[in-house]
């Protein structure tokens, strides 16, 4: 697995965790938004008009209701990204990371316009009378280039894997194994069986659900987070601080914290932005596509609500609860998955300056006076005896009170680390450390009015979060093999769809977002150059809307 994981790492050097990518993914919604005039500001008012069904025609064409539509969207991008997202956002980038977010959402509110309004326009009707929409017909009949519709639906299909299957029923399972102790087995089962019920009856089904899971969700979380920001209401100004004020400079160690450079920052920030509300990735338009409507603008303008929901409000709301409840910089008692785990040689401590400098660079790739400890581990029932040789970095942060066992049991005895990492793959090791994703806003959510029932918050929003972004994300899938191998496909990529998700919930944490980082890029970048490509056909898109439909009132 550690292998696994390394390859991963190197991987998403070149991709997502690279400059270049953040850089492009921001730099197209900000052209978009100069282009067309801050259409997120200009049109929200009349979005909003448009998904409550004010500029509705009788006899237009699609399987879902505007607001179905957006609900089937945002159960797509309501997730993880929301609960566990947002915390590995800042475990890895301190607050500024949340500030990146923000200019992720702003200005991916303009590209998801875009995106959307180019695949509705574009769509088809397949052979069982459904619609079928998304980049690929916009790349294939728009762009006359097929080859670039193909990428896209591949790598669409295999992010429908890394983003909506794999790490939302990972941080289910893992969410309802620490809250109540349920083991992963059991929550894979029953959730895989539901899973299977609701996609097999396809976009009907799937948006029904979507519209009542959605708001249900949305209400639930809101109030356990309200119940922790309220008695911490004197931490939030300072947390708006720490945001703006690292924004362009990094946030500087504290507590726990290792410290996260600009650069840090802003990738992660960006990425976790994406994550949240995939404006830009492709996948909310092959959701949209089944609205109806035969105004492929009026599909765009509801989209723009999306971002604004799921980053702006959901997000920030999560973003203060973990930063004005403190735990991002606390450590607590938990069992060390092997990824996070590095050991390095020498004594290291977060009281020197000099000691966090270097482990920010080890842990950064960059040159750094710490170096990776091979060697032997002396263990006397558990407890090390030779701690002096080596510091164990844990989550990004000096593990403390640790204890080795196996099976169960302390061990006693020697193990062997090579090149960082614990060579047995059977020895577990428990201590404080920092937590992230799912566990940190857990944790975040027991320091408020519920105490330690707002936990159970987090996990009943979480498993409800996560499954409706499971649901939304088969639909995305299955549009995609439609596409590539018509609709005889689609029922073996369901079957293979429920089995990974099944497999998932067993699986290492950090493997999985890795995962989900590498097949985000591969979607997004593909269809960013489409947008790109197309953007005089947008703009004559929207003003020929605003022309024909006299500022939204249909004409007859």
């Amino acid at each position: 697995m550690d292998a696994v994981n390394d390859f991963l790492i190197y991987i998403d050097g070149f991709l997502g965790s690279a400059i270049w990518f953040p850089t492009f993914l921001l730099s197209t919604g900000v052209f978009f938004t100069l282009y067309l005039g801050f259409p997120q500001i200009r049109y929200f008012k009349h979005a909003i008009g448009v998904t409550t069904g004010k500029f509705d025609k009788d006899g237009a064409k699609g399987d879902t209701s505007h607001f179905q539509a957006l609900a089937t969207a945002l159960s797509g991008t309501v997730g993880t990204g929301n609960i566990g997202g947002v915390a590995l956002a800042l475990h890895l980038g301190g607050p500024a990371a949340l500030f990146w977010m923000w200019m992720t959402a702003f200005f991916g509110m303009t590209s998801k316009f875009v995106e959307v309004t180019l695949s509705h326009k574009y769509r088809n009707e397949t052979a069982d009378g459904t619609m079928a929409g998304g980049p690929m017909y916009y790349m294939e009949k728009g762009l006359n280039a097929k080859w670039l519709a193909i990428v896209f639906a591949i790598a669409t299909v295999l992010s429908s894997f890394g983003t909506g299957n794999l790490p939302q029923i990972n941080s289910i399972a893992s969410g309802l194994e620490s809250t109540f102790d349920l083991d992963p087995w059991i929550t894979a089962t029953v959730l895989s069986i539901l899973l299977a019920l609701v996609i097999i009856g396809g976009i009907s089904r799937i948006a029904k659900v979507a519209a009542t899971i959605v708001p249900t969700m949305a209400v639930i979380y809101l109030i356990g987070a309200f119940a922790v920001i309220i008695p911490n209401i004197d931490n939030i100004v300072p947390s708006f601080l720490s945001i703006f004020s690292n924004a362009f400079s990094g946030s500087a160690a504290v507590g726990g914290f290792l410290g996260a450079s600009f650069a840090y920052a802003f990738d992660r920030g960006v990425n976790r932005g994406l994550y949240s509300n995939e404006a830009g990735q492709g996948s909310a338009p092959i959701a949209h596509a089944a609205a109806r409507t035969d105004e492929p603008a009026d599909e765009g303008m509801v989209s723009i609500l999306e971002p604004f929901i799921d980053t702006i409000v959901i997000c920030t709301i999560t973003g203060l609860v973990i930063l004005s409840s403190g735990v991002w910089m606390e450590k607590f008692e938990n069992e060390f998955q092997r990824a996070d785990m590095s050991f390095v040689s020498g004594t290291f401590t977060e009281n020197n300056a000099e000691d966090v400098s270097s482990l920010f660079a080890y842990l950064s790739g960059e040159e750094s006076d710490a170096q990776s400890y091979s060697g032997t581990i002396t263990l006397n029932n558990g407890v090390p005896q030779n701690a002096g040789a080596f510091t164990l970095i844990a989550a990004r942060s000096v593990a403390e009170n640790t204890i080795y066992s196996r099976d169960d049991s302390p061990i006693s005895g020697a193990v062997t680390v090579v090149d960082g990492q614990l060579e047995d793959l059977t020895v577990v090791v428990i201590g404080d450390s920092l937590l992230h994703s799912v566990p940190l806003t857990t944790r975040a959510f027991t320091r408020g009015l519920f105490g330690d029932f707002g936990q159970y918050i987090v996990s009943i929003g979480l498993m409800l979060f996560a499954f409706s972004t499971a649901i939304a994300w088969s639909y995305y899938g299955d549009r995609a093999m439609t596409y590539l191998f018509g609709t005889k496909s689609v029922l073996p990529y369901r079957i293979v769809y429920v089995l990974g998700f099944f497999t998932a919930a067993l699986a290492d944490t950090t493997v999985v977002w890795n995962i989900s980082l590498i097949t985000i890029v591969l979607m997004t970048v593909p269809n960013l150059v489409g947008i790109l490509l197309m953007h005089k056909e947008m703009k004559a898109t929207v003003t020929e809307y605003w022309e024909k439909t006299d500022h939204g009132k249909h004409k007859a």
